[in-house]
């Protein structure tokens, strides 16, 4: 090593030692005739394997820096070849290296992040400009210096390659684990340009969340999976950049550098705003053919690259469902915010709630063969959930479900399965005052692939269901009951037989479930409203005969809910038929059959 205090090569004079590597030990000097410091970078021969093959790496990349001539980018001075020795003195750079002061501060700011991108984005173009294009390939915070009037110095050239026209892959891997981009690690054809952007848009990662890609979890989620203050222009920016197909990333810098300097205008509130101007805007930008064309390629590539962020938000949601609820509902939360008007992330939330999230024992619920939670249930806490996706978001103008409400065929098959959910699944009962809103809107809508005619008739049968349930024993101003129980009977058995004819095991399970449920909680009230216990027990009867009937196929997808809907069914079935028996047994009740004629009589005067 080094003394300090000694004299190299007769003019620099070693003050200190300022960093160490791991093959290399980097010093402080200073040129006494020019009075300039400079850094001498010391790689001994008896501190590294194969020396001569490191040193002729480091001849090649000293080569290469002299013929480079960048403000971010240090400047080779001198080379000297001692024996045991390789010195390389080159400018010193004060300031730290991003890395230090990320493992200090934490994350950085992000208009810091974005004007330090903007210049190492610079230097990277400058780099693939040259004849041939040199390939950095080892961008990460380490290597990347912040001298303290904010400029960035890129630093360590020792992976860096000139681009080989011919080359079909690099023949080795070089580069650091999380930060390089597939291609490096061999057999994936040759490093290039949109290397390098990958390798940027990783260490823009660490600097914004705090969070190495290196390290666990050993993946980039979105950046505001970590920060939702962050810029959602910034994160599609960063996605596109660590896109694994060369192809999906930006093409080279000048695109990035141009998206760096408008990031804002991939934001949500600057397109929502943008969108009121629109028209206008094209229009004057119609005074010149250029002009049109710049504008219409450039809204084709931010509904690009928006579309694609919004298919791997949803994507990892789904990936995340098993394992990660939380991180599965953030991600569909991420989605919707990125595009409210779009009903994929809102249709797979409600489905995950339904579906997947039932492990906590919500509701009188049974539990399938493999011992978890089969029958749906749509809990307090995910309705909640719902309601606050469907709500305002920061210093919007308006609410998502308004924005949902611009795409009509979305909006209206979330809104019957919203309605469905509320119906039969709230907190494991339903609550038809909840499923109104949504069964109207469902009841109201044009068929479409998603939304058949079957659906819309059975949200308007539900709906009017729904109706009569919060009006059941009201009266109006004159004392006349506003809807009997009668019409709610005749409400039932039409949704019954509707759901029973279409063939789904599960419309039909629910539609008896609802009828059997509702004849164990109301059958003297049903009695008072003239109907007889003959006509409670045919349709008891049907229900049982129906779920004695159904083919379930095991293994199939709803083949489980289907099992645990019917065993449900069937125990609901044999109480129902007691408390049926009870209403109607005048001995047991005290009355007599001249009563329950006279109640008979007086409910039909209603």
């Amino acid at each position: 090593m080094l003394e300090i205090g000694s004299l190299v090569d007769g003019k620099y004079k070693i003050l200190n030692k300022i960093g160490q590597g791991g093959m290399s030990v980097v010093y402080l000097a200073m040129n006494e005739r020019a009075n300039k410091p400079w850094a001498i970078k010391e790689v001994r021969k008896d501190g590294v394997r194969d020396f001569e093959v490191v040193k002729q790496g480091l001849i090649a990349e000293t080569e290469m820096l002299k013929k480079l001539n960048h403000p971010n980018l240090p400047s080779i001075i001198d080379v000297i070849d001692g024996d045991g020795t390789f010195l390389i003195v080159m400018d010193y750079i004060e300031g730290r290296h991003l890395e230090s002061i990320v493992k200090e501060y934490g994350a950085q700011s992000q208009e810091d992040v974005i004007q330090w991108a903007k210049q190492l984005c610079d230097v990277l173009a400058y780099l693939h400009s040259r004849k041939p294009p040199i390939i950095y390939r080892d961008m990460k915070p380490s290597n990347v210096m912040l001298k303290p009037e904010g400029k960035v110095m890129l630093i360590d050239f020792g992976t860096a390659r000139e681009f080989k026209e011919n080359s079909g892959a690099d023949t080795t891997y070089l580069g650091t684990r999380g930060y390089a981009a597939p291609e490096q690690y061999g057999g994936h054809g040759q490093t290039d340009a949109r290397t390098d952007i990958y390798c940027l848009g990783a260490t823009l990662y660490h600097l914004l969340t705090g969070h190495n890609p290196g390290e666990p979890p050993y993946e980039m989620y979105p950046i505001r999976y970590w920060n939702p203050d962050l810029s959602s222009g910034l994160e599609e920016i960063l996605l596109k950049c660590t896109q694994k197909n060369p192809d999906d990333r930006y093409q080279n810098c000048g695109e990035l550098l141009y998206a760096l300097e408008h990031y804002n205008e991939l934001d949500m509130e600057y397109k929502r705003k943008q969108t009121l101007k629109w028209r206008a805007f094209l229009c004057s930008a119609a005074l010149t053919v250029l002009a049109g064309a710049g504008v219409v390629g450039f809204k084709m590539a931010e509904n690009t690259v928006t579309a694609r962020t919004y298919e791997s938000y949803v994507a990892e949601a789904a990936n995340l469902a098993s394992t990660d609820p939380e991180g599965c509902i953030q991600y569909y939360k991420n989605a919707i915010a990125l595009n409210p008007s779009d009903g994929l992330a809102y249709e797979n939330l409600l489905k995950f709630f339904l579906w997947e999230n039932n492990d906590s024992g919500q509701g009188e619920t049974g539990t399938g063969a493999s011992g978890r939670q089969v029958i749906c249930v749509f809990s307090d806490a995910e309705e909640q959930e719902i309601r606050k996706v469907l709500g305002r978001e920061g210093d919007r103008n308006r609410s998502n479900e308004e924005y949902l409400k611009a795409n009509v065929e979305d909006y209206d098959k979330f809104a019957y399965d919203l309605g469905i959910a509320y119906y039969f699944s709230y907190n494991g009962t339903g609550n038809k005052s909840a499923a109104r809103k949504w069964l109207e809107i469902a009841s109201e809508a044009e068929p479409t692939d998603e939304l058949n005619e079957a659906n819309i008739n059975r949200a308007a049968n539900l709906y009017k269901i729904s109706e009569y349930y919060d009006r059941l024993g009201m009266r109006n101003q004159a004392g006349d009951s506003m809807v009997s129980y009668g019409d709610y009977w005749r409400g039932l058995q039409k949704t019954v037989k509707d759901d029973g004819a279409g063939g789904n095991n599960i419309n039909m399970l629910l539609a008896y479930k609802e009828m059997v449920f509702q004849i164990a909680n109301n059958a003297a009230e049903f009695k008072s409203a003239g109907i007889t216990r003959q006509q409670m027990e045919k349709e008891l009867d049907k229900a049982g005969k129906a779920v004695n009937d159904m083919k379930i196929i095991t293994g199939s997808a709803t083949g489980e809910y289907e099992q645990e809907l019917k065993v449900s069914l069937t125990e609901s079935l044999s109480a129902a038929r007691t408390i049926v028996n009870a209403a109607f047994n005048t001995e047991n009740l005290g009355t007599d059959r001249q009563g329950d004629e006279q109640d008979g009589a007086d409910t039909a005067a209603d």
